[in-house]
């Protein structure tokens, strides 16, 4: 296996546990097979894709069907050592023939969900396929289009065998994804972790990057976040640490192993978590305080009819929209009250603290000054 690279993956070699694969690189490996096979008339099995950060990876096929106009491939998720609902299902693509300019295509099959309500990274309508998966998806059939003069002009309907049923074990229908499962991932990768060994990881980052005289560091989410404070402050590898949910563990040990600054970035709905309070930020543990937000908006400016439609948005990322288009400026604000609670929990240790706050995409969309 390609395993991570960087401090993601010399974190992952700490805790020795096995990384898998997401459903977006099921998804892309599916759609490569059956898109060669509509080419070709053969199914390449195994498959091997390319990941967004240059991982080849290769999938075995478990299943394949071939069709006039159309090819179908499956492909097993394997989760690694990651407690992953989707763990062992069954992630078929089936890509099919377009008219000349249509371009690519996404159709949501059975146990994939769809977009109900505003909020997501994704229009309301549209296949829970999110936008990393859509886009690793799109440059695998360019790359065969190009490579066996075809216009790449098709539609790929991603499916998951039970999906549906496996989705009432998330959160899609409280955010209104209904049907099934999403489509996800940004690296390709599922990083797993037991708590333990991955606290335990985020300590030895933390002595590392002190064994190297970093005065710096940084407590980010997952790799956006970590790709976007290595643009904003241009540290090097080993002053970041892959906190993931586990942003207490990082003020705690940063409390009593102190460095002279320490960011933390990360999504604005799980910043957004720690400026409640929350140290623990996973979705099974901590929920996005939409009353909270409400009243952040209303000390930034807000209006009584805007603060009840943040109160009541159906995520983060919504209210965050409600505001910015009223121009209440909630993300600064989070970012200043996560970075408050950081503070709190430091007790005074000598460590200057402030907080990136971002979008999907990784775009800073709050940040507090340095305090």
């Amino acid at each position: 296996m390609n395993e991570p690279k960087g401090a993601r993956g010399a974190q992952l070699k700490h805790t020795g546990l096995r990384p898998g694969w997401t459903t977006g690189a099921c998804a892309t490996a599916a759609t490569t097979a059956a898109y060669t096979a509509l080419l070709t008339g053969d199914f390449p099995d195994p498959v091997t894709i390319t990941l967004p950060r240059g991982q080849t990876p290769a999938f075995a096929l478990a299943a394949e069907e071939l069709a006039e106009g159309r090819a179908t491939a499956g492909v097993v998720k394997d989760a690694g050592d990651d407690p992953d609902v989707t763990h062992g299902a069954l992630v078929r693509a089936s890509v099919r023939r377009l008219p000349a300019g249509s371009g690519v295509v996404f159709r949501a099959g059975p146990g994939v969900g769809t977009v109900t309500r505003p909020g997501l990274p994704l229009p309301v309508g549209e296949p829970a396929v999110n936008p990393v998966p859509r886009q690793m998806m799109r440059e695998h059939v360019a790359a065969l289009a190009s490579r066996y003069g075809d216009g790449g002009d098709v539609e790929i309907t991603v499916s998951v065998d039970h999906g549906e049923e496996i989705a009432r074990s998330t959160w899609n229908p409280r955010l209104g994804i209904l049907g099934g499962l999403s489509i996800l991932g940004t690296t390709g990768i599922v990083v797993p972790y037991s708590c333990s060994a991955w606290i335990d990881s985020i300590r030895r980052g933390v002595d590392v990057a002190r064994a190297a005289g970093r005065t710096h560091v940084a407590g980010c989410t997952g790799s956006t976040s970590e790709k976007t404070v290595v643009g904003v402050y241009g540290l090097p590898e080993d002053a970041l640490l892959d906190m993931g949910d586990f942003a207490g563990a990082v003020l705690k040990y940063v409390r009593r192993h102190p460095v002279e600054r320490l960011t933390v970035c990360g999504g604005f709905a799980k910043l957004s978590k720690l400026a409640a309070g929350h140290l623990d930020l996973h979705s099974a543990r901590s929920q996005v305080d939409k009353g909270f937000l409400a009243d952040l908006a209303r000390r930034g400016g807000a209006s009584p009819a805007l603060a009840a439609e943040v109160a009541g948005a159906n995520t983060g990322l919504a209210a965050l929209q409600l505001c910015a288009a009223a121009g209440v400026p909630l993300g600064d604000l989070v970012a200043v009250a996560a970075r408050d609670e950081a503070l709190a929990v430091l007790r005074g240790a000598p460590v200057a603290v402030d907080v990136i706050c971002i979008d999907r995409a990784g775009t800073v969309v709050g940040r507090s000054p340095v305090a």
